[in-house]
């Protein structure tokens, strides 16, 4: 059961039993509405449905324990309120008729809040990434100094990947707003073609191609995929915090209210809490697309296997990556950033971030490179045993020299120098 905290109104709207039965109810009425335009119903029976149409979840639940079956108790129930055209409701349609394409609408509804949140996220990240463009930082793999970078290569990286988690939603939309009213086995044997394209485009959705009793579930899949991509992209996002704010580096910190306690017992604890629940929650949204991959497979023209498992992966999947992605936007407004430390981190290491540069230099000279590197290593070596920095060590070394002038060794130790190609790097994330 999602606790409270996780479900946003907008969110937690769409998936509540109330969204669901009105759903279902606009798609039993729009259907009608449909069939009374071509003279398959009486038009006066589809004025009525719209007109009185009407139920109780309480109303729902009493004829379900009696029928024990979920669609029938809902039409049961809102033909009560319609009177004699009530006969009409649910005419020539089969259950996944009705449940399969009110989804449908509850799907794209659920995609667009989350795309919505995404463009929030985007503009967040382009700020940041604007503001610390010249930030100065060292970058790492393996967790060890590499070469320096600027912290807004971090946002902009963040932001190129969010655009492509926006196009994989935006195509995943597509994918899953869509109806069916193609009957039992899909076969339109009560109901004509035209008649489920009119309904879907009167409900805002394309049309299935073909179907079976149900929308096959790949679109489904590819729904909650898109949703579990996105959710690892904020786990990443998180992690790369959560590091950055060791006491041991405090590059960044997640912003601490006044009123805020980091633990119940050590009373100088400033957590990367908000961080650390987007991690967790993404888990459970990658755990659910298992899930949704194995409700692909059905059983020859339909079986209820998928039903079940749904009712708790799509909720919980849209919700908590709702939830998460406004965490991120307000974690990311909200970071405190260090560029002093930051710039203390890359220079802790006394030039070792530009061993790279100095075997690339040599090599241009005409030093082999595997000469080259040995040189440099023995150097970079000896920075670690706390001899020195790198550029005392190489300019004190013949062997440098010998290929190197002193100004030709301090360009290679120019920051400058390294971070010449920052404007195109943005031209190529932000444009022009």
């Amino acid at each position: 059961m999602l606790t409270d905290r996780y479900v946003h109104p907008e969110m937690g709207r769409i998936w509540s039993e109330e969204a669901k039965f009105d759903s279902w109810m606009e798609v039993e009425t729009a259907a009608a509405e449909v069939m009374a335009e071509v003279g398959i119903i009486p038009k006066e029976a589809a004025e009525a449905i719209r007109a009185k149409g009407a139920y109780s979840i309480e109303r729902i639940d009493a004829i379900e324990k009696d029928v024990k079956h979920d669609v029938i108790a809902f039409t049961q129930a809102m033909a009560e309120n319609v009177g004699e055209a009530g006969r009409f409701i649910h005419f020539g349609l089969t259950s996944y008729d009705v449940v399969d394409t009110a989804l449908g609408m509850r799907l794209r509804d659920a995609t667009d809040l989350i795309l919505k949140n995404v463009d929030a996220l985007l503009g967040v990240l382009k700020t940041r990434a604007h503001d610390h463009k010249r930030t100065l930082m060292v970058g790492r793999t393996h967790g060890v100094h590499a070469e320096p970078m600027t912290f807004g290569m971090k946002l902009a990286l963040w932001y190129a990947e969010m655009e492509r988690n926006r196009k994989r939603l935006s195509d995943a939309r597509d994918a899953v707003a869509v109806g069916k009213l193609s009957g039992a086995v899909g076969t339109f044997a009560h109901l004509p073609p035209d008649i489920e394209e009119k309904l879907c485009d009167k409900l805002g959705l394309a049309a299935a191609p073909i179907s079976t009793q149900v929308l096959q579930r790949d679109r489904h899949a590819e729904a909650l995929a898109a949703l579990a991509i996105t959710a690892s992209t904020l786990d990443k996002i998180a992690v790369e915090i959560r590091s950055l704010q060791r006491t041991e580096i405090r590059e960044v910190e997640e912003f601490f209210s006044d009123k805020q306690k980091g633990s119940s017992a050590m009373p100088h604890k400033r957590n990367p809490v908000a961080s650390e629940q987007i991690s967790g929650l993404a888990r459970v949204v990658r755990g659910n697309l298992q899930v949704a991959l194995e409700n692909v497979p059905l059983w020859n023209e339909r079986d209820i296997s998928h039903s079940s498992a749904e009712r708790m992966i799509l909720p919980s999947s849209y919700i908590l990556t709702d939830h998460i992605l406004r965490r991120a936007t307000t974690v990311l407004d909200n970071l405190i950033v260090y560029p002093d430390t930051m710039r203390a981190n890359l220079d802790s290491m006394k030039g070792l971030v530009f061993s790279g540069q100095v075997l690339l230099l040599l090599s241009k000279k005409g030093l082999a490179r595997e000469d080259a590197y040995r040189v440099v290593q023995r150097n970079a070596m000896a920075v670690w045993q706390d001899k020195g920095t790198l550029r005392e060590l190489l300019g004190g070394d013949g062997d440098v020299a010998e290929w190197l002038s002193a100004d030709e060794l301090d360009e290679a130790f120019d920051l400058e120098r390294q971070m010449e190609h920052i404007d195109t790097i943005y031209r190529r994330v932000f444009g022009s």
